[in-house]
């Protein structure tokens, strides 16, 4: 069983650090403290992570912050960045206006059927 997995291992309790404050996710926001307090609230995967603090589910879905969370993660956990599984990537969800569901689109004041 990978020592990510078990979750019987004491990881030791949250020490604040002085760069806590350092925002990791621009998307969403997320400083390095959140993603370390994360960690040992019991958030041990990537996905966990990311259901848990929005890291990685903004409009970049990782791209900008994704190795700096899981290298975060990992150094929390004592574990090789090679050890984390990645996160789940998936398109943004932006409003859609029900007139297009409706196909009520207008064009230039065309209104199409």
């Amino acid at each position: 069983m990978s020592k990510i997995i078990d979750r019987s291992v004491d990881i030791g309790e949250f020490i604040p650090a002085s760069d806590d404050d350092m925002i990791i996710c621009r998307c969403e926001e997320i400083t390095k403290g959140e993603i370390r307090k994360a960690v040992h609230d019991g958030m041990y995967t990537m996905t966990e992570i990311k259901r848990y603090l929005r890291a990685g589910m903004g409009l970049c879905q990782g791209q900008t912050c994704g190795k700096l969370v899981k290298g975060i993660v990992a150094k929390e956990l004592g574990a090789p960045n090679g050890e984390l599984a990645p996160g789940t990537s998936r398109s943004p969800v932006r409003p859609v206006e029900m007139k297009v569901y409706g196909n009520e689109i207008e064009d230039r004041g065309e209104k199409y059927e």
